[in-house]
């Protein structure tokens, strides 16, 4: 008979970014988009920001990440992935909540970019004032 694996799913978002995030016992292998996560975000802040959730409660070592991220940024997608990945623990063990929400992963940031208006070269930026 085939051994049950415990899959656990959760979304993640900032920005314009959506994470679908599956976690599962292992040895701490992170993939993106089928990709390492070296290959796929550049620079070692981002990779730290979007595994700070497996390090707070340090299990970085001890859980497989597999994410699927589309929309926005490599930076909104990072913080997608941080905010998945944090659902998912939670979801998986209810006890971690109270660290993780402290460490304020648990929210969604939900600034996202201001929308053009009309009449104005951009969503802050006006056309210089002339009096005369």
């Amino acid at each position: 008979m085939a051994k049950k694996i415990e899959e656990i799913w959760a979304t993640g978002r900032r920005k314009c970014a959506i994470a679908r995030v599956r976690i599962k016992p292992g040895t701490g292998v992170v993939v993106i988009n089928g990709n390492a996560i070296a290959d796929y975000l550049p620079g070692d802040a981002l990779q730290g920001y979007a595994c700070q959730p497996l390090k707070t409660v340090e299990m970085e070592n001890k859980i497989d990440v597999t994410v699927t991220v589309d929309g926005g940024g490599k930076t909104g997608q990072a913080g997608a992935i941080r905010h998945g990945i944090a659902r998912a623990r939670v979801i998986y063990d209810e006890t971690l909540r109270a660290a993780l929400k402290a460490a304020g992963m648990m929210t969604r940031d939900s600034r996202v970019k201001d929308r053009k208006k009309s009449g104005q070269p951009g969503a802050r930026r006006r056309f210089q004032f002339s009096k005369r």
